[in-house]
């Protein structure tokens, strides 16, 4: 007979949202086991922030090398070498892994559990093989974490050997002559402009128009037209033909009228991300799942339905954000160790960044959700921002939003220099529900980034005063 664990919390994955959940939870009460499926690590740490992010640094020292000359310091040639850089990715991407790994081995032994976990029903759970060593896990809560994996659109598996999603990225030992890249989206726009300034010859492809996560018309046209001069971006593309050829994948398209073609070494697809809900029999359970399967939950508690059921992170198919992850964490596992006493937890007010340069930035309520409510836009372009000029980093645009009646801060979506930082300024302000004139009356530096951000608060303001 296979063992029987009984407990009050059982976390499903050992991510950023189970290892938040699982620290919320043993605060609370030490009768709780952290189930993991395959091995640990993050996917931040292994195939996500850290590894991009240390492509993306590399990335920009060769984009600043060549663009020396423009400030009338000569270099001597720049040149990119490709293993080095991937050396250097793989090693640091590792030492972060390992961060994770000793962090969670450094929980109790009796809180931990390998397998593939499969409800049985809604408090029970059979963990791993039943043939070789599986057990039973009886819990009066259950937090799924199981975070997500690349979706590839069926028509790139043409592909074949030489189709890639961005786990497989970080794995090279070196960098490729020529990659295409499917899907415009966060990942995409820069893995896309990273490995274009390795010296990869890059061309991305969209459908819909859409580029990275911007909704606001104005700012998405500006990120493109920014984007496409440096790699040839077609973010509503008509892809004809996908093709594996002797010397890579060729790609046929449509452009103006012409059939074009272009052989690449490697497809990569970064078309979005599926919830790794798909395995755990939640048919066993008397959930309410939407179409893609995923349990419908309370976003201020996690909590599905009326069930001692919490969903979060990624594997909820919100907000796939490590921020957001460990916050939806900590709630879950909190309100799961005290079920059925649940209450709302602290959701922050939303921020994204692109690490794209000009970095893209979406804070507060997008343009979607408020346009319908006529709000003021203010605006600024960085063309001819003094700071920005300086730097030769004049590229951009910032597009604030104000309600009508009460001057209040909405939101914002931008692509502007160092916008990462001018995200959080305008986040804090959110979340402190602040007017457009409070903000104006906080302190702005000069020569600064953020005095274009003051430009963009002034011409809201303007439009609010009459």
């Amino acid at each position: 007979m296979n063992p029987i664990h009984t407990v009050d919390v059982a976390i499903l994955g050992a991510g950023t949202a189970g290892m938040a959940a699982y620290r919320a939870a043993a605060a609370v009460t030490d009768r709780v086991v952290l189930i993991e499926a395959d091995r640990y690590g993050t996917t931040c740490a292994r195939v996500g922030c850290m590894p991009s992010k240390l492509l993306i640094a590399a990335a920009d020292a060769a984009h600043a090398a060549q663009q020396a000359p423009g400030f009338g310091v000569n270099v001597s040639e720049v040149s990119v070498d490709g293993r080095r850089v991937m050396d250097r990715v793989r090693a640091e991407r590792d030492r972060f892994v390992g961060f994770v790994e000793e962090t969670v081995t450094s929980f109790p032994e009796h809180h931990r559990l390998l397998g593939r976990a499969r409800f049985v029903d809604d408090h029970t759970l059979a963990v791993g093989d039943p043939s070789d060593g599986g057990c039973v896990v009886d819990a009066r809560a259950i937090v799924i974490a199981t975070g997500s994996r690349p979706r590839v659109f069926p028509f790139l598996e043409a592909a074949g050997d030489r189709l890639l999603v961005n786990d497989n990225v970080f794995d090279w030992t070196d960098l490729p002559a020529s990659v295409a890249v499917f899907g415009p989206g966060v990942i995409g726009l820069e893995l896309g402009q990273a490995l274009h300034r390795l010296g990869v010859r890059v061309r991305m492809f969209g459908v819909g128009g859409f580029v990275g996560p911007l909704s606001d018309p104005e700012i998405r046209d500006e990120a493109r037209r920014v984007i496409d001069a440096e790699v040839p971006l077609d973010p509503d593309a008509r892809v004809t033909h996908v093709e594996r050829v002797a010397d890579g994948v060729r790609i046929t398209w449509e452009e103006n009228g012409t059939s074009r073609d272009e052989t690449f070494d490697y497809v990569l697809a970064t078309t979005g991300r599926t919830p790794n809900v798909d395995r755990l029999e939640l048919e066993n359970t008397t959930l309410v799942r939407d179409r893609r399967g995923v349990p419908v939950y309370d976003p201020t508690t996690l909590q599905c339905g009326t069930t001692g059921i919490f969903i979060a992170g990624d594997a909820n198919a919100d907000v796939p954000l490590l921020h957001e992850a460990a916050d939806e964490g900590r709630i879950a596992g909190d309100n799961a160790a005290r079920f059925p006493a649940v209450l709302p937890g602290l959701r922050r007010s939303p921020l994204s960044v692109v690490f794209t340069d000009p970095n893209i930035a979406m804070v507060g309520e997008t343009w979607a959700q408020v346009k319908d409510r006529n709000p003021v836009i203010g605006r600024v372009s960085f063309e001819d921002q003094g700071r920005s000029r300086v730097m030769r980093q004049n590229r951009g645009r910032l597009n604030v939003y104000a309600d009508r009646a009460t001057g209040r801060f909405l939101g914002a979506e931008m692509i502007a220099p160092r916008a990462e930082h001018i995200g959080h300024l305008l986040a804090w302000a959110h979340q402190q529900n602040l007017t457009i004139d409070q903000m104006l009356g906080m302190p702005f530096y000069h020569p600064v980034i953020e005095e274009g951000l003051r430009t963009a608060l002034r011409d809201a303001s303007t439009q609010l005063a009459r």
